[in-house]
């Protein structure tokens, strides 16, 4: 059968988790990167050799770590992200929080989200960084982007990239303080793109922005449809459309529409993946009851059923994060999640049965998928 590896990106470092589809083990290596913080693991699928490392570490700071031959050896990046200086607005790169490989027509291309909001890309592979101008001396920055590390507990971070397959130019990025924004010109004007995105937080419950954006991701095969995961429900979009539906109210109403992570299906535009987690109260961000279970739609959002078989039926207090949880190519498809006390939990048949398969890992950040080598 075909090898699968994870890459996992964690609090206190990256780990690489190797196995077969079919019930078999899975083969932990590491860690690398003992103590730094891992927000991201990628590979490059134009090229399965180079892998990029979104890492910080305490006394060295932010920085990208680049291996050109498959995870064996690493070197950090000659310029990581950071801001030019004499940055007007006294903005330093506190770290790197989403890796995006550029679109399939632009080898060596990479795009970086960091923190405080902010957009880099690389032309070379990840080696080296300038910073996305439209965005980063956009005129409304300091309003879509307000200077402030209240909001989110692991800071305001430019929190996803998504690239149009069918057209460089046209991205997206999910943030915390401007929801969605587009560009059509490869990053020199942007858009807010939160039409009927609930903001329960602000006196204006749907602003032009200001929306916290979880994650957003296209439909493999409908790049025009849209799954977002927001602080404030689940929507989706149909392009080109604006508007878009939550459809999180179909949920059941004791576990809610809120969580960080959303999966598309490889090969069906209707069906996702979502991890509720408790959005009550004070947040806990734990699973709704202690009973953790993924929610899968296959009717574009119109209704959700519960998969929790293998899960523990009770006392699991955990989540998943943004990056936390992906799906492979696989028929049936694979769905792999972190979680943030260290587990990793996969499913061979699209969600309906899961099983542990690592444990005891710090808390966890990111697991992409990648072949094994």
């Amino acid at each position: 059968m075909a090898q699968t590896r994870l890459l996992i990106g964690a609090r206190k470092g990256a780990w690489f988790l190797d196995g077969e589809r079919g019930g078999g083990d899975w083969r932990l290596t590491g860690p690398l990167f003992l103590g730094q913080i891992i927000n991201h693991l990628v590979m490059d699928p134009r090229d399965p050799q180079v892998l990029l490392a979104a890492a910080t570490t305490g006394h060295l700071g932010p920085t990208i770590q680049r291996s050109t031959d498959g995870g064996a050896t690493w070197a950090e990046a000659a310029r990581p992200p950071a801001f030019a200086s004499g940055e007007p607005h006294g903005r330093s790169v506190h770290h790197t929080f989403w890796l995006e490989p550029g679109h399939a027509s632009e080898p060596g291309v990479w795009w970086a989200g960091a923190s405080p909001q902010s957009l880099f890309r690389s032309a070379d592979g990840g080696d080296t960084w300038e910073g996305v101008a439209g965005l980063n001396e956009h005129p409304r920055v300091m309003d879509w982007f307000p200077p402030t590390d209240e909001g989110t507990p692991d800071g305001p971070m430019v929190a996803g990239i998504v690239i149009d397959p069918r057209d460089a130019r046209h991205m997206y990025l999910a943030t915390p303080t401007a929801g969605v924004l587009e560009t059509t010109d490869q990053g020199a004007s942007w858009a807010p793109l939160n039409e009927n995105v609930r903001c329960d937080f602000l006196p204006d419950p749907y602003p032009e922005f200001g929306q916290d954006a979880h994650q957003i991701a296209l439909a493999p095969t409908n790049p025009d449809r849209l799954w977002q995961q927001n602080h404030c429900g689940i929507y989706r979009l149909d392009r080109p459309g604006r508007r878009w539906d939550r459809i999180g109210e179909a949920m059941p109403r004791e576990i809610g529409d809120i969580g960080f992570s959303i999966v598309p299906h490889v090969r069906c535009d209707q069906t996702a993946w979502v991890f509720p987690m408790d959005g009550t109260d004070v947040w806990p961000r734990v699973s709704p009851g202690g009973r953790p279970a993924v929610y899968r739609t296959r009717d574009g959002g119109a209704s959700w059923e519960r998969q929790d078989n293998g899960f523990p039926r009770e006392q699991g207090w955990f989540t998943v994060k943004r990056q936390a949880m992906c799906g492979d190519a696989g028929a049936p498809m694979g769905l792999y999640l972190g979680t943030t006390s260290g587990e990793v939990w996969a499913s061979e048949d699209e969600g309906e049965s899961w099983r542990q398969i690592a444990a005891h890992l710090p808390e966890i950040y990111s697991v992409t998928v990648a072949p094994a080598l």
